[in-house]
């Protein structure tokens, strides 16, 4: 019995299909979505989608974090921005990389808040410049 799985990002619907799991990178570890989950709603780092039939990685997709809702035949994945990995570009990612390292250099240390959300992005970004990578 497959899951339907869709991934939605602000601009469109990347995908909304059927698949045997989905494995995505949540906040405190990566999580499969499977037919007969437990209802659950998570928050989403920077990393991988990735879609199964079988034991077959058939599609990876990159979410910049966002959240999930699973349910026993469903996940929904709402990312902040989502593309497929056959579609990042190394270049973008590394210069976003040395933009945000230069902000974070910047940054006023005492201020948190933006401390707190500069480190997100960063580690977001090495995940995509991880993902974009040819496999070893």
């Amino acid at each position: 019995m497959p899951i339907k799985v869709e991934i939605i990002s602000p601009e469109k619907v990347l995908v909304s299909r059927d698949v045997d799991m989905a494995v995505m990178p949540g906040e405190e570890g990566d999580i499969a979505a499977m037919p007969e989950h437990a209802p659950m709603m998570l928050l989403l780092r920077g990393g991988t989608v990735s879609l199964y039939e079988g034991e077959t990685v058939t599609d990876r997709y990159f979410v910049a974090g966002g959240f999930a809702d699973m349910t026993a035949t469903r996940c929904t994945i709402l990312a902040d921005q989502a593309v497929p990995v056959t579609e990042i570009s190394i270049d973008s990612a590394t210069a976003r990389l040395e933009e945000l390292t230069e902000a974070w250099d910047a940054a006023d240390k005492s201020d948190i808040t933006r401390l707190d959300g500069l480190m997100a992005k960063i580690q977001s970004v090495r995940a995509e410049i991880e993902a974009g990578l040819p496999p070893e």
